[in-house]
């Protein structure tokens, strides 16, 4: 069976948008529930990680809370649709693992910009308290940081030890 360059395409953006869409589900579900389960300063404590709402007006580290919230919404807005192109363009000549980190960065970009536009602000709710309050979304978001950085440290290793061994 032959695979053509389309087909490979074709099947790389699949991927992309079913883990991009999979991913966003899962946070704008979690974000719900944690809104409503831990309404009323409800926290749960699971030792090093404590469950507790909080919400986030600015970006990360809640820099630019002080900029209104049509601005944040339209540069969180710009930045992820410029995610989506990136991934989209860059999936027909990335491996499986890079396709996957793609997808993973875009979708918790997506979850956090979809529950801004709802009210405002981010809905926040895993706290260590020695790290500023996160959620489902960014755990995403650096995890596909993460897998990415490691598929192209793999990929350039692979590619040097190919040239050295010819």
């Amino acid at each position: 069976m032959t695979r053509t360059p389309e087909a490979k395409s074709r099947r790389s953006r699949r991927l992309l948008v079913v883990v991009a869409a999979g991913l966003v589900a899962v946070a704008l579900v979690v974000d719900s529930i944690a809104r409503q389960a831990l309404a009323g300063d409800r926290s749960v404590d699971l030792g090093v990680l404590q469950l507790k709402v909080a919400y986030n007006t600015g970006v990360a580290f809640s820099m630019g809370n002080q900029l209104p919230p049509p601005v944040l919404l339209t540069v969180t807005g710009l930045i992820t649709a410029g995610i989506a192109v990136y991934a989209w363009r860059a999936a027909p000549t990335s491996s499986w693992s890079s396709i996957v980190g793609l997808g993973a960065i875009f979708a918790g970009a997506a979850a956090n910009v979809i529950d801004r536009t709802l009210d405002g602000k981010v809905t926040d709710y895993l706290h260590t308290g020695w790290f500023p309050t996160f959620n489902l979304a960014d755990t995403f978001l650096s995890c596909g940081v993460a897998l990415l950085l490691a598929a192209q440290f793999v990929e350039s290793c692979s590619a040097e030890s190919k040239v050295s061994t010819s």
